[in-house]
């Protein structure tokens, strides 16, 4: 056997070699391309880049340590990235192109959870695992493209939703001082879209961890959060981080957008991340202007912002909502970042300091605020309702600066000042308390009719509770017919109304020989 072995030795050394050829000739060499720089030097957030000529704007670049930055400057000798990983490089690293600009996984799978701007999880349950990623920087559509804004989104709000109401694909600033409510108004809308096919985009920049957490553990107490995608950006990230954040959530929301659904976007808030800018252009010596911002300031939210529409139904109908929140100082709304969005939005809600004070909660300064856009989307019956409310309230608080030097009244202004003290009661409202549409119809037609008059205002809570509980005695076809935007008003229906009001708010009238509060 052994000498057979060595006969056979050749034949077999012979095949293989065969084999062995005509593997090699199936295999093409390959070569890859790579353009690689190197790091001169690393600032807070910041990497300077010798080398990459062919980069290109706002392209990923990638370390040899795996840490990515983005390419923002591209000088003529050198490249300024803005880094967006955790983990910093080091002067002399290594870094080369990548090809790609920054995406961010997007997907019903996203609902529910809490994620950084790159699709990293935050919320310790598992990888976030989706079949599609898009660029964070999307093209705006186009004004053909646009639908007019008809159909209105309702936040739960009654001072919101009767006087400065807000349609879908409406973008609605909400300003004021800090500590007076601004994101309470936010959360409030996004609770009051449960099971109205929402989805709610909550994107917080450059925000306390602890605030964050708040928000997140009141929206999983009302049961919100599982029609909601988070992305956080704390204060502590990298600025990168910071920036990229609203881009990478409204890339999110235009995902559910272009499906022909409907989603609410939060901002929370872009003072910060005009801040955010401020910082990476002075570090990457870019040229200050007013307040030490670049002079692109302007277009980096309008490009954001523009984003945010009402598709024609041929596009699928669907919408993206905006509810971008700026903080201002001493109740300055003229200051460089809140001018530029006030022109850039369709309207704005502000919240005033003094109201806050008063415990006049939700603190918005009915005068200051305005929807541009909104009244159009609002239901025919609720705008007949809500028809002068504003008016009325601003000449009544007129009446009380001036009744507070002593002056005597005379019946006709005593009668104002204390129908004012009625709407100003209804208008409050606690903290994650939504009121639903129909129900503010009710409210406001009871006072609007004068109901509200023979009522204590002590007793005018209770009066509220009564009124809302009437909703689920109206017809199902009633109920229908005054949430649509299309039927007109019928007096016959308000009066039948207003009876049904009446037979339930008498038992809260004063009692004969009662004066009058």
């Amino acid at each position: 056997m052994p000498d057979e072995s060595l006969h056979s030795l050749p034949l077999m050394l012979k095949e293989a070699a065969t084999a062995f050829g005509a593997l090699t000739d199936s295999i093409s060499p390959r070569l890859r391309w790579k353009e690689v720089g190197t790091v001169t030097s690393v600032l807070p957030g910041i990497a300077k880049i010798k080398g990459l000529p062919s980069v290109a704007l706002e392209e990923v670049v990638e370390f040899e340590n795996g840490s990515r930055a983005i390419a923002f400057n591209l000088d003529e000798n050198e490249i300024g990235a803005v880094l967006i990983s955790t983990e910093e490089p080091r002067a002399g690293m290594e870094v080369e192109r990548t090809g790609r600009l920054v995406e961010v996984p997007v997907g019903e799978e996203l609902l529910g959870r809490v994620i950084d701007p790159l699709g990293n999880p935050l919320d310790k349950l598992g990888p976030v695992i989706c079949r599609t990623r898009m660029p964070i920087e999307g093209d705006v559509v186009p004004i053909l493209h646009r639908a007019a804004v008809q159909e209105p989104l309702f936040t739960g709000i009654k001072v919101i939703d009767t006087m400065v109401p807000i349609g879908k694909g409406q973008r609605e600033l909400i300003l004021g001082d800090r500590q007076t409510g601004k994101t309470a108004i936010a959360i409030d809308t996004i609770i009051n879209q449960k099971d109205r096919n929402v989805v709610c985009i909550y994107c917080a920049i450059g925000r306390r961890s602890s605030a964050i957490a708040s928000v997140l553990r009141t929206l999983k107490e009302r049961g919100s959060l599982d029609y909601t995608v988070a992305v956080v950006a704390e204060g502590h990230s990298q600025p990168g981080l910071r920036f990229i954040a609203p881009y990478a959530a409204t890339t999110i929301a235009e995902y559910f957008m272009n499906r022909g659904q409907d989603a609410l976007i939060i901002y929370d808030d872009l003072t910060c991340h005009a801040r955010t800018y401020r910082e990476i252009s002075l570090l990457l010596r870019r040229p200050p202007g007013r307040e030490a911002f670049p002079g692109d300031i302007f277009y980096i939210h309008s490009r954001l912002l523009e984003r945010s529409t009402h598709l024609i139904s041929r596009l699928g109908g669907g919408s993206l909502t905006a509810l971008p929140i700026i903080e201002t100082q001493a109740q300055d709304i003229s200051a460089y970042i809140p001018t530029n969005l006030i022109s850039i939005t369709d309207g704005q809600i502000y919240l005033s300091s003094s109201l806050f004070q008063k415990n006049l909660l939700p603190a918005i300064d009915i005068g200051k605020s305005v929807s541009r856009v909104g009244g159009k989307a609002q239901p025919p019956y609720l705008a007949k309702v809500a028809l002068g409310l504003k008016l009325t309230y601003s000449q009544f608080e007129e009446l009380e600066t001036f009744s507070r030097f002593g002056t005597r009244l005379d019946p006709a202004t005593a009668a104002v000042l204390e129908s004012g003290r009625r709407l100003r009661h209804c208008l409050t409202q606690p903290r994650y308390d939504p009121v639903d549409s129909l129900e503010q119809l009710l409210i406001f037609h009871a006072y609007s009719t004068g109901l509200f008059d023979r009522i204590p205002i002590d007793s005018l809570a209770k009066a509220e509770l009564a009124c809302r509980a009437l909703v689920h005695q109206l017809p199902a076809s009633l109920r229908i017919h005054l949430h649509s935007r299309t039927s007109a008003p019928r007096e016959s229906e308000m009066q039948s109304l207003r009876a049904l009001l009446e037979s339930a708010l008498t038992r809260f009238h004063d009692k004969p020989g009662d004066t009058e509060p």
